[in-house]
């Protein structure tokens, strides 16, 4: 990001919420150290999911990270945040310093191709501060990402850059879904950061 260039953070919603997109706030030789170091030292596991009662197991990957040893529940499974990696830390100020909001975790995911994505959502869970921010960032692969708005059904396209941040806040998870549509045409991974604040 251009921090002599303000207006180059757009907020990519209408109405009806605030996801921010403040483009790079990594440099390139940023985006390959940092991708590489959490490849190798974070603790990825396959998730895991409860449909219809029925446990699934997906390819893509997943960790959480946090403060302390915070619960967080979704699709009827919990996880139990780690300690906090240096390099997450490092990534946690660049991110805090560049949303001017502070975060208390941080969930990672692992998309080995453009195949693995992630179904329409909102990140309404009770444990996440209410209208609060949800920053993402993006590692690896550049990738398109939906917003839908939950009554009128507008749909939001966007490219997630590498080094990226996009900043959900406000009512935009009351009022709009999210997705990462799987994709033929990207075939090397994307490592994407949500920090979020838990509220206990």
């Amino acid at each position: 990001m251009d921090l002599f260039n303000l207006e180059s953070v757009t907020n990519r919603l209408p109405y009806d919420g605030i996801a921010n997109y403040h483009g790079d706030v990594l440099s390139q030789e940023q985006c390959l150290f940092y991708y590489q170091k959490l490849i190798e030292t974070v603790a990825w596991k396959n998730d895991e999911v409860i449909i219809f009662g029925k446990r699934i197991i997906t390819k893509r990957k997943v960790a959480w990270y946090g403060d302390a040893n915070y619960d967080y529940q979704y699709s009827n499974i919990t996880k139990q945040a780690l300690v906090w990696t240096k390099e997450l830390l490092e990534l946690k100020e660049i991110v805090e310093k560049e949303s001017k909001a502070t975060y208390n975790s941080c969930l990672l995911n692992l998309y080995h191709t453009g195949k693995e994505g992630m179904a329409w959502h909102s990140d309404g869970e009770k444990m996440l501060k209410k209208n609060g921010e949800i920053a993402s960032l993006t590692l690896g692969a550049e990738r398109k990402f939906s917003f839908k708005h939950k009554a009128t059904k507008q749909r939001i396209d966007m490219l997630l850059e590498r080094g990226s941040l996009l900043v959900m806040k406000d009512t935009t998870q009351t009022n709009w879904l999210h997705r990462l549509p799987p994709t033929k045409k990207v075939h090397t991974p994307r490592i994407n950061l949500t920090f979020r604040t838990i509220v206990l």
